[in-house]
């Protein structure tokens, strides 16, 4: 019996560990984005001037922002976390083509809201380029199951899901900040808009490599031992 014989279930622990951690993180982040919408939606559910503020006089532009919103923050979630149970490629195209029209109809308010927005040029620049990063990751993803590179796709479209929960973190960002006594000067508030995207995708990419190392590790330990097994 040699030193190797274990590492395989080592690996695999190891693997089930972080699959779990994955998937805590990901529940996570749909309780936090049912919240969100909860509380988004109720406060403007009401044809309220006090309660819309400044987005009395654009509130169709809101609408318009809110509905699609609400479509690829439900949708994301089915797309990338139920491919073992949805194994129809019909059901997840059609699925895909909603939340991108979800994208659009998202992108379309998203637009009217920052032409037409009295903030200040740096907030309005930092929601300018979330909604830039939004298209470029998706339209990277699609142009990769274009080529059939479906796990290229499968992260691409995790980038950009987390890039739709940016409204999420950002909240959660800013409560922070109060709680710790930052006020919420325009430029805190456009800082906090960009890192609400480059935070989550900045931790994505540092924990989607670790497992893959340690495997490769295990593998390699494997190929160098002669019947192993």
């Amino acid at each position: 019996m040699t030193n190797v014989d274990g590492l395989a279930p080592v690996a695999g622990r190891r693997t089930w560990l972080w699959r779990c951690v994955a998937a805590a993180a990901w529940l996570a982040a749909v309780a936090f984005s049912l919240h969100f919408l909860a509380s988004v939606y109720g406060k403007y559910h009401r044809p309220d001037p006090d309660a819309y503020a400044m987005f009395w006089d654009r509130r169709g532009w809101l609408y318009t922002h809110l509905a699609g919103g609400a479509v690829t923050i439900l949708l994301g979630p089915v797309q990338l976390m139920m491919q073992q149970v949805i194994t129809s490629r019909r059901v997840h195209r059609w699925t895909g083509r909603v939340y991108l029209l979800g994208m659009l109809v998202v992108c379309t308010g998203a637009i009217g809201l920052i032409s037409t927005s009295p903030a200040p040029p740096e907030i309005r620049a930092a929601f300018a380029g979330t909604t830039s990063v939004w298209i470029v990751t998706v339209a990277v993803a699609l142009h990769a199951i274009r080529r059939q590179r479906v796990r290229v796709h499968r992260r691409w479209m995790i980038r950009n899901y987390l890039v739709t929960l940016a409204p999420v973190a950002f909240r959660l960002l800013l409560s922070l900040a109060i709680a710790v006594g930052i006020a919420p000067a325009p430029r805190v508030i456009a800082a906090l808009l960009t890192a609400s995207w480059v935070l989550p995708l900045t931790a994505y990419e540092i924990l989607g490599r670790l497992p893959p190392r340690g495997n490769a590790r295990v593998l390699r330990s494997l190929d160098k031992v002669p019947n192993a097994a």
